[in-house]
Protein backbone atom coordinates (compact mmCIF):
# COMPACT_ATOMS: atom_id res chain seq x y z
CA UNK A 1 0.00 0.00 0.00
CA UNK A 2 1.38 3.40 -0.99
CA UNK A 3 0.72 6.29 1.42
CA UNK A 4 2.40 9.67 1.86
CA UNK A 5 4.92 8.69 -0.79
CA UNK A 6 6.01 5.57 1.11
CA UNK A 7 5.21 1.94 0.40
CA UNK A 8 3.73 0.52 3.61
CA UNK A 9 4.60 -3.09 4.33
CA UNK A 10 3.84 -3.48 8.05
CA UNK A 11 4.50 -6.58 10.10
CA UNK A 12 1.93 -9.35 9.74
CA UNK A 13 2.57 -10.45 13.32
CA UNK A 14 2.58 -7.25 15.42
CA UNK A 15 2.96 -7.40 19.17
CA UNK A 16 -0.22 -7.23 21.20
CA UNK A 17 -1.04 -4.19 23.31
CA UNK A 18 -0.27 -6.21 26.44
CA UNK A 19 3.13 -7.31 25.13
CA UNK A 20 4.03 -3.76 24.20
CA UNK A 21 2.83 -2.37 27.53
CA UNK A 22 4.91 -4.92 29.44
CA UNK A 23 8.03 -3.83 27.53
CA UNK A 24 7.40 -0.12 28.06
CA UNK A 25 6.75 -0.56 31.77
CA UNK A 26 10.13 -2.23 32.23
CA UNK A 27 13.51 -0.56 32.60
CA UNK A 28 14.02 1.15 29.26
CA UNK A 29 17.59 2.38 29.65
CA UNK A 30 19.00 3.75 26.41
CA UNK A 31 19.40 2.10 23.03
CA UNK A 32 18.61 -1.46 24.09
CA UNK A 33 14.98 -1.83 22.93
CA UNK A 34 13.65 -1.29 19.42
CA UNK A 35 10.20 -0.88 17.94
CA UNK A 36 8.60 -3.13 15.34
CA UNK A 37 9.18 -1.20 12.13
CA UNK A 38 11.79 0.81 10.28
CA UNK A 39 11.84 3.03 7.21
CA UNK A 40 14.23 2.37 4.33
CA UNK A 41 14.99 4.45 1.24
CA UNK A 42 17.40 3.33 -1.48
CA UNK A 43 19.60 5.59 -3.57
CA UNK A 44 20.64 4.26 -6.99
CA UNK A 45 21.06 5.51 -10.57
CA UNK A 46 21.46 9.07 -9.34
CA UNK A 47 18.25 9.37 -7.32
CA UNK A 48 16.25 8.37 -4.27
CA UNK A 49 13.69 5.60 -4.74
CA UNK A 50 10.30 5.20 -3.08
CA UNK A 51 10.69 4.74 0.65
CA UNK A 52 9.31 1.70 2.44
CA UNK A 53 8.03 1.03 5.94
CA UNK A 54 8.97 -2.56 6.76
CA UNK A 55 9.32 -4.78 9.84
CA UNK A 56 12.41 -4.04 11.91
CA UNK A 57 15.07 -6.65 11.29
CA UNK A 58 18.52 -7.50 9.94
CA UNK A 59 19.72 -6.04 6.67
CA UNK A 60 21.70 -7.81 3.95
CA UNK A 61 24.98 -6.44 2.62
CA UNK A 62 27.31 -7.69 -0.06
CA UNK A 63 30.78 -8.46 1.39
CA UNK A 64 32.15 -5.91 -1.07
CA UNK A 65 29.76 -3.16 0.09
CA UNK A 66 31.70 0.09 0.21
CA UNK A 67 30.69 0.89 3.78
CA UNK A 68 32.55 -2.18 5.03
CA UNK A 69 35.80 -1.10 3.40
CA UNK A 70 35.84 2.69 3.13
CA UNK A 71 33.54 3.76 5.93
CA UNK A 72 30.91 5.84 4.19
CA UNK A 73 28.46 5.84 7.08
CA UNK A 74 26.65 8.71 8.80
CA UNK A 75 23.89 8.90 11.38
CA UNK A 76 21.74 11.25 13.46
CA UNK A 77 19.67 11.12 16.62
CA UNK A 78 16.53 12.97 17.69
CA UNK A 79 13.50 12.27 19.85
CA UNK A 80 9.73 12.00 19.78
CA UNK A 81 7.82 13.07 22.90
CA UNK A 82 4.34 12.28 24.13
CA UNK A 83 2.40 15.54 24.54
CA UNK A 84 -0.20 16.34 27.23
CA UNK A 85 -3.07 15.75 24.80
CA UNK A 86 -1.69 12.34 23.83
CA UNK A 87 -0.28 13.47 20.49
CA UNK A 88 3.35 13.04 19.45
CA UNK A 89 5.89 15.72 18.56
CA UNK A 90 9.52 15.51 17.51
CA UNK A 91 12.11 18.06 18.62
CA UNK A 92 13.70 20.06 15.79
CA UNK A 93 13.78 17.27 13.18
CA UNK A 94 14.55 19.80 10.43
CA UNK A 95 17.77 20.77 12.24
CA UNK A 96 18.84 17.14 12.38
CA UNK A 97 17.89 16.72 8.72
CA UNK A 98 20.11 19.66 7.77
CA UNK A 99 23.03 18.30 9.76
CA UNK A 100 22.49 14.87 8.20
CA UNK A 101 22.77 16.49 4.76
CA UNK A 102 25.93 18.35 5.82
CA UNK A 103 27.49 15.08 7.02
CA UNK A 104 26.60 13.47 3.70
CA UNK A 105 28.31 16.27 1.77
CA UNK A 106 31.49 15.86 3.80
CA UNK A 107 31.62 12.12 3.08
CA UNK A 108 30.77 12.48 -0.63
CA UNK A 109 27.37 10.86 -0.09
CA UNK A 110 24.07 11.96 -1.67
CA UNK A 111 22.05 14.43 0.40
CA UNK A 112 18.68 13.23 1.55
CA UNK A 113 16.25 16.18 1.20
CA UNK A 114 15.31 17.58 4.61
CA UNK A 115 11.60 17.29 3.83
CA UNK A 116 12.05 13.59 3.03
CA UNK A 117 14.04 13.12 6.25
CA UNK A 118 11.15 14.60 8.27
CA UNK A 119 8.51 12.72 6.26
CA UNK A 120 10.28 9.42 6.98
CA UNK A 121 10.10 10.06 10.72
CA UNK A 122 6.43 11.04 10.48
CA UNK A 123 5.62 7.81 8.62
CA UNK A 124 7.47 5.71 11.18
CA UNK A 125 5.86 7.48 14.13
CA UNK A 126 2.35 7.13 12.78
CA UNK A 127 2.85 3.36 12.73
CA UNK A 128 4.79 3.20 16.01
CA UNK A 129 2.72 5.74 17.95
CA UNK A 130 1.96 3.28 20.73
CA UNK A 131 5.68 2.76 21.21
CA UNK A 132 6.22 6.36 22.34
CA UNK A 133 6.40 6.03 26.14
CA UNK A 134 4.59 8.47 28.42
CA UNK A 135 6.61 8.14 31.62
CA UNK A 136 8.58 11.02 33.13
CA UNK A 137 11.89 11.43 31.31
CA UNK A 138 10.96 8.88 28.65
CA UNK A 139 10.82 9.33 24.88
CA UNK A 140 11.20 7.47 21.61
CA UNK A 141 14.75 7.98 20.38
CA UNK A 142 14.97 8.00 16.58
CA UNK A 143 18.11 6.85 14.79
CA UNK A 144 18.49 7.72 11.07
CA UNK A 145 21.56 6.44 9.25
CA UNK A 146 22.94 6.14 5.74
CA UNK A 147 25.50 3.64 4.45
CA UNK A 148 27.20 2.97 1.12
CA UNK A 149 25.93 -0.32 -0.29
CA UNK A 150 27.52 -0.53 -3.74
CA UNK A 151 29.58 -3.71 -4.16
CA UNK A 152 32.85 -2.29 -5.46
CA UNK A 153 36.43 -2.32 -4.18
CA UNK A 154 37.70 0.76 -5.97
CA UNK A 155 38.51 3.65 -3.61
CA UNK A 156 35.87 6.16 -4.69
CA UNK A 157 32.45 7.42 -3.56
CA UNK A 158 29.85 4.70 -3.92
CA UNK A 159 26.97 4.95 -6.36
CA UNK A 160 24.41 3.15 -4.20
CA UNK A 161 23.28 3.90 -0.65
CA UNK A 162 20.64 2.93 1.88
CA UNK A 163 18.92 5.25 4.32
CA UNK A 164 17.36 3.61 7.37
CA UNK A 165 15.38 4.99 10.28
CA UNK A 166 14.25 3.11 13.38
CA UNK A 167 13.09 3.88 16.90
CA UNK A 168 14.15 2.96 20.42
CA UNK A 169 11.98 3.59 23.51
CA UNK A 170 14.38 5.18 25.97
CA UNK A 171 14.78 6.46 29.50
CA UNK A 172 17.94 7.83 31.10
CA UNK A 173 21.06 7.84 28.92
CA UNK A 174 23.49 7.15 31.76
CA UNK A 175 22.81 4.07 33.93
CA UNK A 176 23.10 6.12 37.12
CA UNK A 177 20.37 8.49 35.96
CA UNK A 178 20.65 12.28 35.98
CA UNK A 179 23.55 12.66 38.38
CA UNK A 180 26.91 14.45 38.12
CA UNK A 181 29.34 12.47 36.00
CA UNK A 182 33.10 11.98 36.02
CA UNK A 183 35.04 12.75 32.84
CA UNK A 184 38.50 11.79 31.62
CA UNK A 185 40.64 14.56 30.10
CA UNK A 186 42.35 12.87 27.16
CA UNK A 187 45.81 14.15 26.21
CA UNK A 188 47.26 11.27 24.18
CA UNK A 189 44.62 10.92 21.43
CA UNK A 190 42.68 13.41 19.35
CA UNK A 191 39.15 13.14 18.03
CA UNK A 192 39.43 15.40 14.98
CA UNK A 193 41.89 17.66 13.19
CA UNK A 194 41.39 20.80 11.08
CA UNK A 195 40.18 19.80 7.64
CA UNK A 196 38.98 16.43 8.91
CA UNK A 197 35.52 15.10 9.64
CA UNK A 198 35.03 16.51 13.14
CA UNK A 199 31.88 18.46 12.30
CA UNK A 200 30.31 15.49 10.48
CA UNK A 201 28.35 12.88 12.41
CA UNK A 202 30.07 9.92 10.79
CA UNK A 203 30.72 6.46 12.17
CA UNK A 204 34.49 6.71 11.77
CA UNK A 205 34.74 9.54 14.29
CA UNK A 206 33.22 7.32 16.94
CA UNK A 207 35.28 4.26 16.03
CA UNK A 208 38.48 6.30 16.46
CA UNK A 209 37.29 7.55 19.85
CA UNK A 210 36.73 4.17 21.46
CA UNK A 211 40.28 3.49 22.61
CA UNK A 212 40.17 6.72 24.64
CA UNK A 213 36.66 5.88 25.82
CA UNK A 214 37.93 2.58 27.20
CA UNK A 215 40.70 4.46 29.00
CA UNK A 216 38.06 6.71 30.55
CA UNK A 217 36.08 3.70 31.73
CA UNK A 218 39.23 2.14 33.18
CA UNK A 219 39.77 5.35 35.15
CA UNK A 220 36.23 5.24 36.56
CA UNK A 221 34.85 7.88 34.19
CA UNK A 222 31.88 7.74 31.83
CA UNK A 223 33.17 9.78 28.88
CA UNK A 224 36.17 11.55 27.39
CA UNK A 225 36.93 15.27 27.11
CA UNK A 226 38.63 15.91 23.78
CA UNK A 227 41.23 18.61 23.15
CA UNK A 228 42.21 20.25 19.88
CA UNK A 229 44.61 18.37 17.62
CA UNK A 230 47.14 21.19 17.11
CA UNK A 231 48.00 22.67 20.50
CA UNK A 232 46.38 20.05 22.70
CA UNK A 233 45.07 22.70 25.07
CA UNK A 234 41.68 23.86 23.82
CA UNK A 235 38.51 22.13 25.06
CA UNK A 236 36.39 20.81 22.20
CA UNK A 237 33.67 18.35 23.22
CA UNK A 238 32.97 15.07 24.96
CA UNK A 239 32.76 11.66 23.36
CA UNK A 240 29.12 12.17 22.46
CA UNK A 241 28.07 15.55 23.87
CA UNK A 242 28.88 19.26 23.85
CA UNK A 243 30.10 21.11 26.95
CA UNK A 244 28.86 24.29 28.67
CA UNK A 245 30.59 26.33 31.37
CA UNK A 246 28.63 28.55 33.77
CA UNK A 247 30.54 31.63 34.90
CA UNK A 248 29.67 34.42 37.31
CA UNK A 249 28.90 37.55 35.30
CA UNK A 250 28.38 40.61 37.46
CA UNK A 251 25.12 40.11 39.32
CA UNK A 252 24.14 37.24 37.00
CA UNK A 253 25.69 34.32 35.17
CA UNK A 254 27.00 33.58 31.70
CA UNK A 255 26.88 30.39 29.61
CA UNK A 256 30.09 29.77 27.70
CA UNK A 257 30.57 26.94 25.20
CA UNK A 258 33.50 26.11 22.89
CA UNK A 259 33.06 27.86 19.56
CA UNK A 260 32.53 25.84 16.41
CA UNK A 261 35.85 25.57 14.62
CA UNK A 262 35.06 22.83 12.12
CA UNK A 263 36.50 20.13 14.36
CA UNK A 264 33.58 19.62 16.73
CA UNK A 265 29.97 18.70 16.22
CA UNK A 266 27.36 21.46 16.01
CA UNK A 267 24.93 19.94 18.49
CA UNK A 268 21.21 20.64 18.08
CA UNK A 269 20.82 20.66 21.87
CA UNK A 270 23.82 23.00 22.08
CA UNK A 271 22.19 25.43 19.67
CA UNK A 272 18.87 25.17 21.51
CA UNK A 273 20.49 25.97 24.86
CA UNK A 274 22.21 29.05 23.47
CA UNK A 275 18.78 30.39 22.49
CA UNK A 276 17.00 29.15 25.61
CA UNK A 277 19.74 30.49 27.88
CA UNK A 278 19.32 33.95 26.39
CA UNK A 279 15.55 33.68 26.93
CA UNK A 280 16.21 32.92 30.60
CA UNK A 281 18.46 35.93 31.05
CA UNK A 282 21.89 34.33 30.86
CA UNK A 283 24.78 35.97 29.08
CA UNK A 284 25.81 33.88 26.08
CA UNK A 285 29.33 33.42 24.73
CA UNK A 286 30.93 31.06 22.22
CA UNK A 287 34.71 31.13 22.49
CA UNK A 288 37.86 29.06 22.82
CA UNK A 289 38.28 27.62 26.33
CA UNK A 290 41.62 26.16 27.38
CA UNK A 291 42.43 23.58 30.03
CA UNK A 292 44.19 26.39 31.89
CA UNK A 293 41.04 28.55 31.70
CA UNK A 294 39.03 25.70 33.22
CA UNK A 295 41.50 25.21 36.08
CA UNK A 296 41.82 28.94 36.76
CA UNK A 297 38.05 29.40 36.80
CA UNK A 298 37.72 26.72 39.45
CA UNK A 299 40.55 28.23 41.51
CA UNK A 300 39.22 31.79 41.54
CA UNK A 301 35.57 30.75 41.88
CA UNK A 302 34.38 32.42 38.67
CA UNK A 303 33.45 29.04 37.14
CA UNK A 304 30.55 27.66 39.14
CA UNK A 305 29.16 24.80 37.01
CA UNK A 306 30.00 22.65 34.00
CA UNK A 307 27.45 20.51 32.19
CA UNK A 308 27.24 18.33 29.10
CA UNK A 309 24.38 18.40 26.63
CA UNK A 310 23.13 16.24 23.80
CA UNK A 311 20.00 14.67 22.36
CA UNK A 312 20.21 11.45 24.35
CA UNK A 313 21.04 12.83 27.80
CA UNK A 314 19.60 16.37 27.34
CA UNK A 315 21.67 18.00 30.13
CA UNK A 316 23.96 16.15 32.52
CA UNK A 317 26.06 17.94 35.17
CA UNK A 318 29.81 17.35 35.33
CA UNK A 319 30.92 16.66 38.90
CA UNK A 320 34.54 15.66 38.41
CA UNK A 321 37.33 15.76 35.85
CA UNK A 322 40.20 13.27 36.05
CA UNK A 323 43.52 13.39 34.22
CA UNK A 324 46.99 11.94 34.50
CA UNK A 325 48.32 13.30 37.79
CA UNK A 326 45.19 14.65 39.37
CA UNK A 327 41.52 15.59 39.30
CA UNK A 328 39.18 18.55 39.75
CA UNK A 329 35.90 18.63 41.66
CA UNK A 330 33.20 20.87 40.19
CA UNK A 331 30.44 22.44 42.27
CA UNK A 332 31.22 20.01 45.07
CA UNK A 333 30.15 17.15 42.82
CA UNK A 334 26.55 18.34 43.03
CA UNK A 335 23.83 19.00 40.44
CA UNK A 336 23.95 22.79 40.22
CA UNK A 337 20.93 25.12 40.00
CA UNK A 338 21.81 26.47 36.55
CA UNK A 339 22.09 23.10 34.84
CA UNK A 340 18.90 22.03 36.58
CA UNK A 341 17.01 25.17 35.51
CA UNK A 342 18.08 24.82 31.88
CA UNK A 343 17.31 21.11 31.82
CA UNK A 344 13.84 21.55 33.28
CA UNK A 345 13.09 24.46 30.93
CA UNK A 346 14.11 22.52 27.84
CA UNK A 347 12.24 19.38 28.88
CA UNK A 348 9.11 21.43 29.57
CA UNK A 349 9.16 22.60 25.95
CA UNK A 350 9.82 19.11 24.62
CA UNK A 351 6.98 17.57 26.62
CA UNK A 352 4.56 20.35 25.70
CA UNK A 353 4.35 21.79 29.21
CA UNK A 354 5.71 25.24 28.30
CA UNK A 355 5.12 27.52 25.30
CA UNK A 356 7.23 26.65 22.25
CA UNK A 357 8.31 30.19 21.40
CA UNK A 358 10.91 29.11 18.85
CA UNK A 359 8.71 26.65 16.96
CA UNK A 360 10.98 23.73 17.79
CA UNK A 361 8.33 21.05 18.21
CA UNK A 362 7.09 19.29 15.07
CA UNK A 363 3.67 17.75 15.56
CA UNK A 364 3.39 14.40 13.80
CA UNK A 365 0.43 14.77 11.41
Amino acid sequence: MLADGFDLKPSKTPKSANEREAILKGSLGFGRLFTEHMVTIRYANGGWKTGELVPYGPITLDPAASVLHYGQAIFEGFKAYRQPDGSIATFRPEANGKRFAASARRLAMPELPVELFVAASDVLLRHEAEWVPSGAGESLYLRPLMIATEAALGVKPAREYSFLLFGSPSGDYFPQGVKPISLWLCTDYVRAAPGGTGEAKCAGNYAASLVAQQKAIDEGCVQVIWLDAVERKWIEEMGGMNLFFVYKDGAGHKLVTPQLTGTLLAGVTRDSLLKLGADLGYGIEERMISVQDWEQGLKDGSLVEVFACGTAAVITPVGEVKFDGGKWAINGGEFGPHARKLRESLLAIQYGQSPDQHGWMHRVP
